[in-house]
């Protein structure tokens, strides 16, 4: 699943090949091809706090919730509703 579609962004101009991230959902194995990966982290579920009102739509239809880490915002991904709208995955 090409997470630049899937948020409605152009393709990058420097030609650089994309990485694929593995992901299983419900039994089932799905790549996520993403420009890059920065830190892996545990966070808690508690410190999850919902989208704000001001989040770019596009991620707010793939967005599960927001944590704050260190005065920035980082949204976390809902692969169900990733999976769920890809339209490549409706086709199948």
């Amino acid at each position: 699943v090409d997470m630049r579609a899937r948020l409605g962004l152009p393709q990058p101009e420097d030609g650089k090949v994309p990485m694929a991230v593995g992901v299983d959902l419900r039994g089932e194995s799905y790549g996520l091809l993403i420009d890059q990966i920065g830190e892996v982290l545990r966070l808690s579920e508690d410190g999850m706090e919902e989208n704000p009102v001001n989040l770019d739509p596009r991620m707010a239809k793939l967005a599960g919730g927001v944590h704050r880490l260190d005065g920035q915002l980082m949204v976390v991904l809902d692969v169900d509703r990733v999976l769920e709208l890809a339209p490549e995955m409706m086709a199948a």
